[in-house]
């Protein structure tokens, strides 16, 4: 029975959901989840979990992230990005000094209003499947981290702005782009996205599809890889063993305040925990079992 995690290099008209529906064929496992959607233009990390590993899929979520973004200035679309509907279409005369001075208003926690075509749910509706109906409803900003935002250079004649952004969870970097070229005046969307960075994971840690197709299970990534950095200890007797396996809190003289991974003595990885200031290890999730 396959378990672990897969980094995908999703390709661009997929959905994350697709993703899943592929990796559960081809592994014959039902049990597949994402840590993190990414819209079907966007390519990039997308970490899948397979098996007893989609047990971690929240903390994969919760993690920041990083993008790079194609800007284009002078066009604003019903869905923030270049695959929408254009509302309008202006001249953009912007300098990448003018761009460099706007992104300073986006750096550090900011507000975001979410956009009309994404799948949260207001009054138990999605927003997008209202946008689709042609409606839009009021939505209330939410709080996000742009961790950095840095200009990849000046365009060509004729050629889109690239960003690279690092952000907290939530974040929709067609927002970002949408209200960069509002603040601009002349505004903006989304025309590429490519995420470089989730859950710890890079692209260089990254398999297509095919690559799936052909190795199969050889490229499932131990699900502790997801816990690489918090430190790990290994319980010290079959009975602490015994007792994380029950649900039990266990103390390790020693171990001092913070998140670990714990292991049993033949090296089965069996839990995150909390420790405490007295050596006490509390799990926070556990991972044994089928």
């Amino acid at each position: 029975m396959p378990n672990g995690i897969l980094i995908i290099d999703k390709p661009a008209g997929w959905t994350s959901m697709d993703v899943c529906a592929k990796i559960r064929g081809i592994l014959r496992e039902k049990r597949v989840g994402h840590g993190g959607t990414l819209d079907p233009m966007a390519t990039g990390v997308l970490p899948v979990f397979v098996g007893r590993a989609t047990r971690a899929v929240e903390f994969a979520e919760k993690g920041g992230k990083e993008y790079v973004a194609g800007l284009r200035l002078g066009v604003v679309t019903n869905t923030q990005d270049t695959s929408g509907e254009v509302l309008e279409e202006n001249k953009a005369f912007v300098t990448g000094e003018q761009l460099e001075t706007a992104l300073a208003q986006f750096r550090g926690d900011i507000l975001q209003v979410p956009p009309m075509y994404s799948a949260i749910k207001v009054n138990g509706k999605k927003l997008y499947e209202l946008a689709r109906k042609g409606k839009e409803v009021e939505r209330k900003p939410r709080p996000v981290t742009i961790y950095e935002l840095e200009l990849l250079g000046w365009p060509d004649a004729g050629e889109d702005f690239r960003l690279r952004v690092r952000c907290s969870k939530g974040t929709y970097v067609r927002t970002l782009c949408h209200d960069i070229g509002r603040l601009l005046g002349c505004g903006g969307a989304m025309s590429s996205l490519r995420r470089t960075m989730a859950a710890g994971f890079t692209l260089a840690d990254a398999v297509t599809i095919e690559d799936v197709q052909g190795r199969g299970e050889a490229l499932l990534r131990p699900l502790d890889s997801l816990f690489s950095g918090y430190p790990a200890v290994t319980l010290r007797s079959p009975g602490q063993e015994k007792r994380v396996r029950c649900g039990n809190p266990v103390t390790l003289p020693g171990t001092a305040e913070g998140t670990y991974r714990v292991y049993g003595q033949n090296g089965d990885f069996l839990c995150l925990s909390r420790g405490a200031a007295d050596g006490t290890l509390t799990s926070i999730k556990n991972f044994f079992g089928a």
